[in-house]
């Protein structure tokens, strides 16, 4: 029986190969929002790598809407070519593409992530990359050094808004088959979402109604503009860390809200209220944000993506069968084995033959393979016991 890992998904007019997802990672070496050879080389890998679906990092919907300088960006129409060109190569190597729309709110401006996410500095704009400015829910910087955001206006949310629809336009015009709304992290939808964060009085803020209300105003825009033959999916923080502030029972309404709009799949990520993921979210463990991932699929009757320290291909097989999600959605993982995929397959069983392999390798490594079998090694090149003197060196 085919494993579940390995099995297509089937979300609107668009088939995903199987159930393993490059996870959104931010590399912030772009140069003014391009797609360049880096990215191209970078996605590309694990489209060659067996992932049915690679997703890009963050993709900034408008110059001040970066995280750090050197983000991805697609504010432009002149950014469609590059980014086609990488579509292309995910394509013809049998993946389906997909791109991640971010505004940063309040967590612009900031130094990459290898630099510590501080606030850029005197040194930083002697090298040319000056701060921005920003937008959130109020006036209330992220840290001490961080740039004040202007507290955002009607106005100015819908203009937000209207650059999440044009950013999906530009999406499907370079060739994307998915288009993934960030709902989390503690960027611009996110903050509205946090109580701790939005402290508005307005339409925007107060109950949980009013602080779900731009990011369902950003995904009715986006479903309005991006066809109705492709998937939308939506990552959100499911808990954002604080005590106080949102948590899973608010993901699931927000979940079924967010469904009635067109939202296919809910990619279940947590925490970032403040700065990277990884500062709210210490209490790390294989698989720890799974339950997310299966509280809202369960309660909310849709589509998830399960991410966070899912390492191997039957802790992934394990998730799918329990019906904790529909995607295994791989980051750091994938970034340390570009080829977990094929890894995966094999290890489950799913292509003995190195068939899903693009045939130039595939050949090689099933030659490989049964030439280890004679000496009593796996495919992978372990012994499948102790080796025999006769063959030791």
């Amino acid at each position: 029986m085919q494993p579940r890992l390995f099995a297509p998904l089937t979300i609107r007019g668009v088939t995903i190969p199987n159930r393993i997802m490059l996870a959104p990672m931010n590399q912030h070496v772009s140069r003014e929002g391009f797609a360049d050879d880096y990215l191209l080389v970078h996605l590309g890998k694990f489209a060659l790598g067996g992932f049915g679906l690679v997703m890009t990092e963050a993709t900034a919907i408008e110059r001040d809407a970066r995280i750090a300088p050197g983000d991805l960006g697609i504010w432009s129409d002149d950014h469609v070519p590059g980014l086609a060109r990488v579509c292309k190569f995910i394509h013809d190597h049998g993946a389906a593409a997909g791109i991640q729309l971010n505004h940063c709110g309040r967590k612009g401006s900031s130094q990459r992530s290898w630099q510590g996410f501080g606030p850029l500095n005197e040194a930083d704009a002697r090298n040319g990359e000056v701060p921005w400015p920003l937008l959130s829910p109020t006036d209330e910087p992220l840290g001490p050094g961080h740039v004040v955001p202007r507290k955002a206006t009607v106005a100015d949310l819908e203009a937000v808004a209207e650059s999440f629809a044009k950013a999906a336009e530009r999406a499907h015009a370079a060739g994307f088959d998915v288009v993934e709304i960030h709902g989390g992290h503690g960027y611009l939808i996110a903050s509205f979402l946090s109580p701790r964060i939005n402290t508005r009085e307005d339409e925007y803020g107060g109950d949980l109604a009013g602080r779900m209300r731009f990011a369902l105003q950003v995904a009715e825009r986006v479903r309005a503009r991006w066809p109705a033959e492709k998937p939308l999916f939506y990552r959100i923080s499911s808990v954002d860390g604080h005590p106080q502030g949102w948590n899973i029972n608010d993901s699931i309404v927000l979940a079924r809200e967010l469904k009635k709009r067109g939202v296919d799949v809910i990619d279940c990520s947590s925490g970032g209220l403040r700065q990277s993921t990884a500062l709210e979210n210490t209490l790390r463990h294989p698989g720890y944000q799974v339950p997310y991932s299966s509280a809202v699929r369960k309660n909310a009757s849709v589509m998830t993506a399960a991410v966070g320290l899912i390492l191997d291909a039957r802790q992934a097989e394990a998730i799918l069968e329990a019906g904790d999600a529909d995607l295994i959605a791989l980051g750091r993982q994938a970034l340390y084995d570009p080829f977990w995929a094929h890894h995966a397959a094999q290890e489950l069983g799913a292509d003995p033959r190195f068939e899903k392999w693009h045939k130039s390798a595939g050949w090689w490594l099933e030659k490989r393979a049964r030439g280890l079998e004679q000496v009593g090694y796996t495919a992978a090149g372990f012994p499948k016991q102790a080796i025999p003197e006769r063959h030791q060196v």
